[in-house]
């Protein structure tokens, strides 16, 4: 998939004069340059519009956190108007309908839904890597077993009836010991 991706931006350029070829053959040159011109004016207006407007989700959302709060926008919609303003000013027809997709508020839910989905399995995916490599190493899984392994007690090793030695070997090397406060009053 990498690769297809690269592959892909490395032949948009000329996709995009090809495009832009064309339709200067359709309408003429003039108009096509005055297209262009206008998209790019268009994706600045939308670059400076998003600024502010995305300072202030950033505010709110570091305000959130530092309250442990959840924060109340999302910084999704910023994020598509910052990234479509950026592709209106890049100039070309395909950029531009990819950035007026991203900045159409009629479009953004549905890229915003297909977004969330993609990141969900993206995320389903890395998870299911992660405990593959997990339990190649003999690690224990976080959620298998409960929280905190096989063989846990809530109440500690002296909550067991039997000796508290007794427990599965997990790979690793464990050194017996005892702990001796000091007495520095």
């Amino acid at each position: 998939m990498p690769l297809l991706t690269v592959l892909a931006l490395m032949a948009l350029p000329f996709v995009e004069v090809w495009l832009m070829i064309v339709v200067g053959g359709w309408i003429g040159v003039p108009w096509t340059l005055a297209a262009l011109v206008s998209l790019m004016i268009l994706g600045v207006a939308v670059l400076r519009r998003t600024g502010r407007a995305f300072r202030e989700v950033v505010q709110q959302a570091d305000e959130a956190m530092r309250t442990g709060e959840q924060p109340r926008k999302g910084l999704l919609d910023p994020l598509m108007l910052m990234a479509g303003g950026i592709l209106l000013v890049i100039p070309g027809f395909l950029t531009a309908a990819a950035g007026v997709l991203m900045v159409t508020p009629i479009t953004r839910p549905a890229l915003r839904w297909a977004f969330a989905g993609w990141a969900q399995r993206r995320m389903a995916k890395m998870q299911e890597r992660v405990e593959e490599e997990f339990t190649a190493r003999g690690v224990n899984v976080p959620g298998q077993d409960g929280p905190f392994g096989p063989g846990f007690t809530p109440g500690g090793p002296s909550a067991e009836p039997g000796p508290s030695t007794d427990r599965p070997a997990r790979g690793g090397r464990v050194i017996q010991g005892r702990f001796e406060p000091d007495d520095e009053t």
